[in-house]
């Protein structure tokens, strides 16, 4: 076997080294009519100078990747999982804006439906004879007078409501929201449980208006 350079003859064992199983190897370093050093996988001639040395070659740590021979299958590819749907909006709230029977004013109201209550006749309008008020009782579906609301000049009435747009829900809650955070921020300690409570409320509420 032809002589190497000795780095040149280490790196191609330790080369081939990585394509066989683990064992010791046994290489010899010679020594040249000169004094240079050269290794060799053979006895060197005649043993002059020679010396043994002895090479654990370790496997290589993983196998090779070999590609999938042509015509196989290649593996399943598992499809990504799909997320969840997101969850339904909230539905915005029905409410309904009624018109007191007494000044006029508006409010809101969650039923549509406020009770009836006394009011004063000359606040309301209604005739002052006991006839008269009982006529205009009936046609207006109220509770019919009796002596004594007309004596105490009180009749009975009830405020008008309709139901209001999605829009005007809204912007109603809204309104709510602002004010209550008003009176919040501004509140005592003691006076803040109803407020936080409305507060709550009405974010409840505005979950279908996209928030507060």
């Amino acid at each position: 076997m032809p002589r190497l350079p000795a780095l040149s003859f280490l790196l191609a064992l330790a080369g081939a080294g990585l394509c066989a199983p683990a064992h010791a190897q046994t290489v010899y370093k010679c020594a040249g009519a000169h004094g240079e050093a050269s290794y060799q996988s053979t006895p060197c001639p005649g043993a002059q100078g020679q010396r043994p040395i002895a090479l654990d070659v370790a496997p290589p740590s993983s196998p090779p990747y070999l590609p999938p021979a042509p015509g196989s299958s290649a593996p399943p590819v598992v499809a990504a999982a799909t997320p969840p749907p997101p969850p339904p909006a909230a539905p915005v709230p029905v409410l309904y804006q009624c018109v007191r029977a007494t000044d006029g004013k508006t409010y809101t109201s969650a039923t549509g439906d406020p009770p009836g209550y006394y009011a004063p006749l000359g606040i309301v309008g209604v005739p002052t004879s006991l006839a008269q008020q009982y006529n205009a009782a009936n046609r207006m579906g109220r509770e019919p007078p009796n002596a004594a609301m007309v004596s105490s000049y009180y009749t009975w009435v009830r405020d008008r409501c309709r139901a209001m747009s999605p829009q005007e829900v809204c912007e109603a809650l809204r309104k709510d929201w602002t004010e209550n955070e008003h009176k919040l921020g501004r509140a005592f300690k003691s006076d803040q449980p109803p407020l936080l409570r409305r507060e709550a409320e009405l974010r409840a509420q505005l979950q279908g208006c996209g928030g507060p």
